[in-house]
């Protein structure tokens, strides 16, 4: 267990309370635990926030909700919304597992739900994601708006959940064009690389200066300067997670949507013990086209695009995965 001083469980029982709803006795709501970045991280903690919103205006009920800041909060977060009869709790972010599962075994009775990782209790569901796919299309999608035959990669913390984005964008690309050339770097190794957007620009104008005219971000917040970066370049950039079109109308090529909102929404509908992989065939993970992207995405494009989808839901075409099938190992 986590040794917190007196004073910040103090502090963090008070912030806690104020941020919650109150609860009304013997009535049990679900609560959700957001991560590093944010609930308005305009990425993978946001599309939760999005999935829970849907489910409060469809149901008219209520929830819980804290944003962590510091690494050292999440079990403390985690057993408070447990104390005040939360389920299901809902822990967004793979960081939480170990937190989640210490708390889950205090709690047997209650729900609990971690996202991008495992956690193998019988009160647990765990929701995972096949990102390779979605990375794989947008690679394909990304080398056939090259000019250059080059395109490039920024990802966030150095873990192998982003080198699997990383892993499936470079196939894509490769399976595509075997002659194109795909740069990567990782903003950093501790949590603080998520939300980074200096040196996300940093890292993505040395990858234009290589050449490269498409950059994939697959970095939290720090995502904003790699787009920002695009833009100023009059390069094109891809979003992640979230749909991120928006955020730089004209130069965000698409998209690579992680549906958390569909999982989160489903989840406090229908919770279910056990562990479930959401890819294109299940609708997890998919690229997007709006009015924001639109005139960069031609309808040749698109239609190969959407074959390529195509044959990766009927298993014609296998994406490795990097955490599964030793593949693209750095």
């Amino acid at each position: 267990m986590i040794a917190f001083p007196s004073f910040f469980s103090a502090a963090l029982t008070l912030f806690m309370a104020a941020a919650m709803t109150p609860v009304q006795a013997q009535t049990t709501q679900p609560a959700v635990i957001f991560d590093m970045g944010g609930k308005f991280d305009k990425s993978f903690n946001e599309s939760a926030y999005r999935g829970v919103e849907r489910w409060k205006q469809e149901s008219g009920k209520p929830y819980l909700e804290f944003e962590i800041s510091n690494d050292t909060q999440r079990v403390q977060a985690i057993r408070r919304m447990a104390e005040r009869g939360a389920s299901p709790i809902i822990s967004v972010g793979f960081a939480q597992a170990s937190a989640l599962e210490q708390v889950a075994k205090e709690f047997p009775r209650t729900h609990f739900v971690i996202i991008d990782g495992v956690v193998n209790l019988p009160n647990v569901q765990s929701l995972l994601f096949k990102e390779h796919e979605g990375s794989y299309l947008v690679g394909a999608m990304a080398i056939l708006s090259s000019k250059t035959g080059k395109v490039s990669f920024v990802g966030g913390m150095d873990i192998p959940l982003i080198r699997k984005f990383q892993c499936g964008f470079e196939q894509g690309v490769k399976a595509t064009n075997p002659k194109a050339e795909v740069f990567a770097n990782m903003t950093g190794t501790t949590s603080s690389s998520w939300n980074d957007p200096t040196r996300g620009s940093e890292l993505a104008k040395a990858q234009f200066a290589r050449g490269s005219d498409v950059v994939f971000a697959a970095a939290g917040g720090t995502g904003a300067g790699v787009y920002q970066a695009a833009k100023d370049a009059g390069r094109l950039a891809i979003g992640v997670d979230s749909n991120q079109n928006h955020l730089q109308p004209g130069t965000m090529l698409t998209s690579m949507v992680k549906r958390v909102d569909v999982a989160v929404f489903k989840v406090l509908k229908n919770w279910t013990p056990g562990v479930s992989n959401l890819g294109l065939k299940e609708d997890g993970v998919d690229y997007a086209i709006d009015q924001h992207n639109a005139k960069l995405v031609s309808p040749a494009l698109k239609a190969k695009v959407d074959a390529i989808k195509a044959d990766i839901i009927a298993g014609k075409i296998k994406v490795a995965d990097y955490m599964a099938d030793n593949a693209c190992k750095y």
